[in-house]
């Protein structure tokens, strides 16, 4: 008797009927996989190991595959808000299922937290299995998505190298010209999504800035705002481990005559008014244009 369950670990973790006949396994070894609870059928014709909430489980419980910002977030991709699913669905589909029970059909009505993307052949010839391709998703994204969160899924996949420039500009000539601007506020350089957010921010709010710019040999600030202001975000919620070499940071920014401003992801999440008023009142004061 054949292990499905190692067979669709193998696969990703989801795995089509095929797939695993073409490996060996008979239906009474996938019969069998089922009722031990070793595996779980995500939708017929479908075998799963994923817990039910993965994104991709309920991309195919419904009959489609991963897009847009839900595919980013299934790549561990820098995105905040991760609350509605974006389902790529064949021009022809049917028979599709609620994402929480494979029995129910949607019929048409709209669901809470589900977006369906009928797509053309050419984006259901691209990607994998369970997602579209990198570029269809980001395409999705940026026609989708607030602007910021736009730019961090490409500043993420430029960073990171799962596209290049090439591919960058092959997603801009692909959105519609309204959206295009985009190109002019990505930045590769970018390492972390707070940093992201915090970039697009400050220039929205007039402030020239520039990336990860270099503080002697070894390190690099964040940001660097309007020329005067060092801007350091800590991306985790604890620096223990690297609290001294931080202070030590902030030292010699201050000594390169820019002013200091450290503040954690969190803060850049929920409290952007407070952090936007010290660097309006930090550069104000460089300026010399305060009271």
């Amino acid at each position: 008797m054949r292990d499905i369950a190692d067979m669709v670990a193998s696969l990703g973790g989801m795995a089509q009927k095929q797939q695993l006949v073409a490996l060996g396994a008979r239906d009474l070894d996938l019969t069998g996989s089922v009722r031990r609870g070793e595996t779980r059928r995500a939708r017929q014709g479908w075998y799963t190991t994923l817990p039910d909430s993965d994104p991709r489980v309920r991309a195919v419980r419904v009959g489609g595959r991963l897009t847009g910002i839900s595919a980013v977030v299934a790549l561990d991709g820098w995105v905040l808000e991760r609350n509605v699913l974006h389902v790529s669905l064949h021009d022809n589909a049917a028979r599709m299922r609620t994402p929480c029970n494979r029995h129910i059909p949607i019929k048409g009505r709209r669901i809470h937290g589900l977006v369906l993307h009928w797509d053309d052949a050419a984006i259901g010839r691209r990607g994998s299995a369970v997602s579209v391709d990198l570029l269809d998703a980001l395409v999705r994204v940026v026609i989708d998505e607030k602007f910021e969160t736009a730019v961090a899924a490409l500043d993420w996949a430029l960073h990171f190298g799962l596209i290049d420039w090439m591919d960058f500009g092959e997603t801009i000539n692909r959105l519609p010209k309204r959206l295009q601007k985009i190109q002019h506020w990505v930045d590769e350089n970018c390492e972390s999504l707070p940093e992201s957010l915090a970039r697009v921010r400050i220039r929205q709010a007039g402030y020239e800035v520039v990336s990860q710019v270099r503080l002697g040999d070894l390190q690099r600030i964040d940001l660097v705002i309007a020329g005067c202001v060092g801007f350091e975000v800590d991306g985790r919620a604890y620096h223990l481990e690297t609290f001294e070499a931080d202070r030590s940071k902030d030292l010699d920014i201050a000594a390169s005559h820019l002013h200091n401003i450290r503040v954690s992801a969190n803060q850049v999440f929920t409290e952007w008014p407070r952090v936007m008023r010290a660097i309006e009142t930090a550069v104000a004061d460089r300026r010399g244009v305060r009271p």
